[in-house]
């Protein structure tokens, strides 16, 4: 089904479409707020569709390769239910992305594709980032061997890698891995990775968002990559409580709608390879 369809689909079930075949065509408002919920629906897709033709993307300037590790500028803060409601919610571009400790796992896991992997991958081959290492599968794509992160409470650099243990009370020999945290040793890697959600007040009335990622080279201030997304969705209500977790976004791909932010990253700063 196209998306057409499905629009159409959720404003009949949400109960956005008024009136029937003969009925005068209603008068077309400029102001969102003077808009119908139908034409309001209907101007904020045309609005997101421009922004995938003309904006939104992903742009590469360099590469990097053997990168063992990187400073995560930003980490995504937790949500819940009045974030993924709230019209004005800046991490709406990034609804279904990883939070806190997760976030900062996701570049550190192991991705599983079903399709060979390698420098050349893009975004549209991607598959799912978990932190187990699957040895029968020839298509394990490492993460980065350590993250660095500056605690937004005392202000200092700490370092964050995945550790293998034992589990104490596994009689089949289960294995834990844990995400372990210590105080980061100077350097600070060279390479780091922001966002800034962008909140434009005529685009969310129409419910769209937007939101950009950048992978900087921190010794000279070069922007190695940029992705520019945006989110389109219809208001909350009681059919659809949570709107940002099923938007329409663009780029994107569902297997690994949350983790996109790594696998963005790790097309410009190529996690270095296991012995």
């Amino acid at each position: 089904m196209n998306l057409a369809c499905r629009t159409a689909l959720t404003l009949i079930v949400l109960g956005l479409f008024a009136g029937c075949d003969g009925d005068p065509a209603p008068k077309v408002a400029s102001d969102p707020a003077e808009m119908t919920p139908l034409q309001r629906a209907e101007a904020g897709q045309a609005l997101w569709e421009e922004k995938c033709r003309t904006v939104a993307g992903e742009k590469i300037y360099k590469t990097v390769p053997d990168v063992e590790g990187l400073v995560l500028l930003k980490v995504r803060p937790e949500t819940g239910e009045r974030e993924w409601a709230d019209p004005m919610w800046p991490g709406a571009a990034f609804a279904v992305e990883r939070r806190r400790d997760e976030y900062i796992s996701s570049f550190l896991g192991y991705e599983h594709s079903g399709s060979p992997v390698g420098e050349s991958v893009t975004s549209a081959d991607r598959g799912y980032i978990n932190t187990d290492y699957l040895p029968d599968s020839p298509n394990n794509l490492p993460g980065y061997r350590y993250v660095d992160v500056i605690d937004s409470e005392d202000k200092q650099r700490y370092r964050y890698i995945l550790v293998h243990k034992p589990r104490p009370t596994s009689k089949i020999g289960w294995i834990d891995t844990l995400l372990e945290k210590s105080p980061a040793p100077d350097p600070i890697p060279r390479y780091g990775v922001t966002f800034e959600d962008h909140v434009i007040p005529e685009e969310r009335a129409l419910g769209v968002a937007s939101s950009t990622v950048k992978v900087i080279d921190l010794q000279s201030g070069e922007v190695l990559g940029e992705m520019l997304r945006y989110a389109w969705s219809t208001q909350a209500s009681r059919a659809n409580p949570s709107p940002w977790l099923s938007a329409h976004v663009c780029p994107g791909n569902t297997r690994g709608a949350s983790t996109q932010t790594r696998q963005f990253v790790d097309q410009i700063l190529f996690p270095r390879k296991e012995q």
